[in-house]
């Protein structure tokens, strides 16, 4: 590797760190981070704004006033070429006077794909692409998938006992894990656009899908999925609703009195229909909240939930926090029935970090993702 190749890596690194700090927070917009270089030290850097906006390139220029002129500019994501509620970040690196910019991956978004890269040719800029690729593609997926496939990046989180349960038999699950792993989770929660749970979870458990303990005051979307909706009026979800949006993917048949109440209350009723094997049809829900601008995806279960997904093959990742403790057969199992005939059919795996937290185990995975999505960025 050359002096150059090793600056690149370094600086976008940097970028990339950047970017991943705005997870969660910038939705439908991706989370890009921009770091500029001049005379071997950083004279301007940021990411993309809560909500989108300003973007990254932006912020770092502004900082960077007319130290830019000659500088190189470090992007996780192709600059936009396009107008939207701004004008083209292209216009303003070329304005800036830039000489170089390095870029991880080019944009998804027909719009720029491409566009961006030639107008900053055109403009006497030198440009590289595809530093730190992998990385790029990571922080960028769910908005890669939103834009090609019409779907956000599904994550299953699944906490369990060393022998895969969620529960014992009478339902109690607190706590199979330490709170380091506890802690964990608010952390992976703080970087998802929505946290999503079935309607037996709702119900169970009662839980409040927040963001706590690590001093977030901005939560994701709560996403729960109950066909008849059917959750009841007094939990922590009703009473929590000024903490963060509730959205409730429903089927057609519901109770009128369920439906407004949840109304009243402002949360939005998605109504979603059902499948060939007469659930709710997850694709289509994951179509609707694509379309509403949800690019990542947190889902904490349950079973029935968890299985469905999978079976469809919906889930992109899989983090497991696995807890020192044995529940037995009687407990309940973190995934539902999954209908598949043979060990070729099911979903495989691909370990991607193993982590020691604290006695217990952070294990991370990905599924075998369809590499058309991101072959040509």
């Amino acid at each position: 590797m050359t002096d150059t190749e090793e600056l690149d890596e370094r600086w976008m690194a940097l970028a990339l760190s950047l970017g991943s700090r705005g997870l969660g927070k910038t939705w439908p917009n991706p989370s890009v981070g921009c770091v500029i270089i001049a005379s071997g030290r950083v004279v301007g850097r940021g990411r993309t704004g809560d909500g989108g906006r300003p973007h990254a390139e932006v912020v770092a220029l502004n900082q960077a006033g007319n130290q830019s002129i000659n500088s190189t500019v470090y992007v996780t994501l192709e600059p936009c070429a396009h107008f939207g509620e701004t004008g083209p970040c292209v216009q303003a690196l070329i304005d800036a006077q830039v000489s170089r910019v390095v870029i991880s991956i080019k944009d998804p978004d027909v719009r720029t794909s491409g566009k961006g890269v030639e107008a900053l040719k055109r403009a006497g800029i030198i440009v590289k692409i595809g530093v730190l690729r992998g990385k790029g593609l990571s922080l960028n997926l769910g908005f890669i998938m939103r834009i090609r496939l019409n779907r956000p990046l599904v994550t299953l989180k699944l906490g369990t006992s060393f022998d895969g349960k969620i529960a014992t038999h009478s339902r109690e699950s607190k706590w199979i894990t330490g709170p380091t792993a506890r802690r964990r989770v608010h952390c992976m929660r703080s970087q998802y656009d929505a946290i999503l749970v079935g309607g037996g979870t709702a119900r169970n458990d009662s839980p409040l899908l927040t963001v706590r303990e690590i001093g977030v005051k901005k939560n994701p979307v709560r996403i729960i999925v109950s066909s008849t909706l059917n959750i009841p009026h007094e939990s922590s979800l009703s009473k929590s609703i000024n903490q963060g949006p509730i959205w409730l993917v429903h089927g057609s048949d519901v109770d009128q009195k369920d439906s407004s109440f949840w109304i009243l209350k402002k949360a939005k009723l998605l109504e979603v229909g059902l499948s060939s094997n007469k659930f709710l049809d997850l694709g289509v829900m994951l179509k609707q909240l694509a379309d509403l601008g949800i690019t990542r995806i947190f889902c904490e279960g349950g079973s029935q939930l968890a299985g469905s997904l999978l079976e469809e093959n919906l889930v992109d990742r899989v983090v497991g926090f696995l807890g020192g403790r044995i529940i037995g057969s009687d407990g309940v199992s973190s995934i539902g029935k999954l209908n598949f005939n043979s060990l070729e059919s099911m979903p495989k795996l691909k370990l991607t970090s193993l982590e020691d937290i604290e006695g217990d185990i952070l294990h991370s995975w990905d599924t075998v993702l369809n590499v058309s999505v991101t072959h040509d960025l």
